[in-house]
């Protein structure tokens, strides 16, 4: 499948500001399944934009900003060739060993409860990814996918308690229930291509679980599947905070708004 992507940001701030910073992980990656046909990255501020890899592998562009800044505007376009790996990610760029995944964040921290729905879930099974999939399901029928109920900086504790939340939230939890029960996972960020909705109001998040024998599996809490031919993967970390799509800060007394556009179609759909 090709799959076209446009992805508009825009910053305005109330009061302009005095420099800006920005890290930005919108630049996918080809491996297995993906291939980058084309893709750009384009800003119409006066700005230095420094394309590197981070820890990760990911790639990532900071923008530099000397102000006054009253508005940056970031643009994203490419196209992406895309098939089924029933769920597989094979031949990306790994600098970490597989334990490193283990590791709880503050954003994926398992509380008494999340430890309790882990083995309640899939505290039975042998098989990790048996114990995977249970999760991913258990999932979907213990979350409300609610775009108002969090933020960026709600934990897996706070979401799965307030039982609301989106494929962030989803995923978080994913992480924290997935490592109580020694499964090496990692959140990732990306877009996902849905047939009746071009435009959207933000991208998507999953998470990847490695499983002996097969590797990295991915699993999506809010949608409950594994990735298909319709997902686009852009970066990894060991939650939201370390895979961001857009991610800053400025110097100045202002307040900072945030506009996205984004469509997602096939290249079919384009045509038609």
């Amino acid at each position: 499948m090709r799959i076209r992507i446009t992805h508009e940001t825009t910053y305005r701030y109330d009061d302009p500001v005095k420099s800006t910073m920005q890290m930005l992980r919108l630049t996918p990656r080809g491996h297995e399944g993906q291939t980058i046909l084309k893709w750009s990255l384009d800003t119409d501020a006066d700005a230095r934009l420094i394309r590197r890899e981070d820890w990760y592998g990911n790639i990532m562009h900071t923008l530099y900003a000397q102000g006054p800044v009253e508005e940056i505007r970031l643009k994203v376009s490419g196209e992406i060739e895309t098939t089924d790996t029933a769920g597989i990610t094979r031949g990306c760029a790994e600098r970490f060993p597989v334990p490193f995944f283990l590791r709880q964040t503050r954003l994926t921290h398992a509380d008494p409860a999340i430890r309790a729905f882990a083995e309640d879930t899939a505290g039975r099974l042998s098989n990790p990814l048996d114990r995977a999939h249970a999760i991913t399901a258990a999932l979907h029928g213990r979350l409300l996918f609610d775009t108002q109920a969090t933020d960026t900086a709600t934990a897996a504790e706070e979401a799965f308690a307030a039982g609301h939340g989106v494929c962030q939230d989803f995923t978080h939890v994913f992480l924290a229930a997935a490592r109580h029960l020694g499964i090496p996972a990692r959140y990732v960020s990306g877009y996902l291509h849905r047939p009746d909705q071009v435009v959207q109001d933000a991208g998507h998040a999953w998470a990847e679980a490695h499983i002996e024998g097969l590797g990295w599996v991915s699993f999506d809490g809010a949608n409950s599947t594994s990735a298909t031919e319709h997902y686009i993967r852009v970066a990894i970390g060991l939650d939201y905070l370390e895979a961001a799509p857009v991610r800053g800060a400025f110097y100045g007394a202002s307040q900072e708004d945030l506009g996205v556009n984004l469509t997602i179609e096939s290249a079919r759909q384009a045509q038609g």
